[in-house]
């Protein structure tokens, strides 16, 4: 296996020394970890009394890759642990069923992305899964009484070439009680509606027709901030007004939030930043983060195009160690989201209820870069050390050192992986 992943690990190890405001840190070869079930997300996971599971995988229906029940949970001593677990250790939890074609409930398919522990529940069993889901016109067929589902007219093409039909994305929580064994459909997050598409011919990058996914979705306060991607048009596309720098205007990473009393009935209770503050709905354009957003004159576009230009899949996590966020991101620089790097970005702001603080992210670093790959879903996991164990470290929480684990993928494969420590120093 070591030999397989031998050019992934294959990297000097280098320290960054960014503006003296921000952490530094260092990134360092180590063994290679290879995941042995599918995984094509960030990685979801709680700690469970003395139990570290993990909920990587894909559930329901899909227009164009098929129906898939890959979505399962393992369990381990640590994070470690889990993370090793031989494919045969991963179960099938109880997931809600996928909905007829035209009858409300979940349709399409479901990863999960992040889990929120209620810490309302001491047994520590009542979770909240943030979850991307993907549609069609085809699965979920636009009913003009509610807004929701799309119009299959000049839909743009997606991964499988011209027959098949692009994605969108939207973002919703389900919750279980019994610490992941079986969970409920509670509604959805986010969304963006049918007018906000991006159409032909406009649309030429294979990928989503719009919507908003990717999340990696943290506690403060109060609230759950969703931090996403935005891959929707910035105000009701119309192909005879339709401009690229207008798009990018309104894309990629962006937060928006929801009270913690509401995750038990979400819908249409979140808020997205507006450029001023949490007021935007929910289902309505928000403003993006402008310091996570590559400027048209350093290489920026549009989601739609496939030039690529724009920094995707954040991953967030409180530092304890460095007392700050820390947000690890892709860079999609071609078509069907290739790209060969991982950035990260940090926000020094505890409370992101105060003022613009979900905002004040660091322009993004360089962490890693590996030619020839797309690198996706980036994450820093918590290692077996006494002081990650004791505090029950999860990659929503983490300390001064945590391995970086990376999707890698070629046309001929794909694997989830570590081979690297990252290191932070205040």
């Amino acid at each position: 296996m070591r030999t397989i992943l031998a050019t992934i690990a294959l990297v000097t190890a280098f320290a960054c020394n960014p503006p003296s405001s921000n952490p530094r840190f260092t990134i360092t070869n180590t063994d290679t970890v290879l995941f042995h079930s599918f995984v094509d997300c960030n990685m979801a996971e709680a700690w469970i009394g003395d139990t570290f599971r993990i909920f990587p995988g894909k559930y329901g229906e899909d227009t164009v890759w098929g129906a898939a029940r890959d979505l399962r949970f393992a369990d381990g001593k640590h994070a470690p642990a889990a993370f090793s677990a031989d494919s045969s250790a991963f179960r099938q939890p109880q997931l809600p069923p996928i909905a007829p074609i035209g009858a409300p409930g979940l349709h399409g398919a479901v990863w999960f992305e992040t889990v929120y522990q209620s810490s309302d529940d001491p047994s520590g069993k009542t979770l909240y899964a943030v979850y991307h889901n993907e549609n069609y016109p085809q699965n979920l067929p636009y009913d003009a009484a509610t807004g929701q589902g799309y119009i299959n007219h000049l839909w743009p093409q997606g991964l499988q070439g011209p027959t098949s039909p692009a994605a969108v994305c939207r973002i919703g929580i389900m919750k279980s009680v019994n610490g992941g064994h079986s969970w409920e459909n509670k509604g959805l997050f986010i969304e963006d509606l049918q007018p906000r598409m991006i159409l032909k011919p406009y649309n030429t990058s294979n990928t989503f027709a719009g919507g908003v996914g990717d999340p990696s979705a943290v506690r403060s306060g109060d609230y759950l901030y969703l931090f996403y991607g935005e891959y929707s048009y910035p105000q009701a596309y119309d192909s005879a007004s339709y401009h690229k720098d207008k798009e990018w205007s309104g894309q990629c990473i962006s937060v928006a939030r929801i009270a913690l009393k509401d995750l038990d009935n979400p819908q249409g209770k979140a808020q997205r930043w507006n450029g001023v503050a949490f007021e935007a709905a929910w289902n309505d354009a928000g403003k993006p983060i402008a310091s996570l957003q590559i400027p048209r004159k350093e290489g920026g576009s549009a989601a739609s195009s496939p030039e690529g230009g724009f920094h995707w899949g954040p991953s967030v996590s409180w530092n304890e160690y460095l007392q700050s966020w820390v947000m690890l991101m892709g860079k999609v620089t071609g078509p069907s989201w290739a790209g060969s790097s991982i950035y990260i970005s940090f926000n020094q702001q505890k409370d992101l209820s105060k003022g613009d603080a979900a905002q004040q992210w660091s322009k993004p670093q360089l962490l890693l870069d590996r030619p020839g790959y797309f690198l996706w879903y980036p994450s820093l996991q918590p290692l077996d050390t006494e002081e990650d164990i004791k505090q029950k470290h999860t990659c929503m929480r983490l300390g001064k050192k945590a391995r970086l684990y990376v999707k890698y993928i070629k046309p001929d494969r794909s694997i989830y992986a570590s081979a690297h420590i990252i290191e932070f120093e205040k």
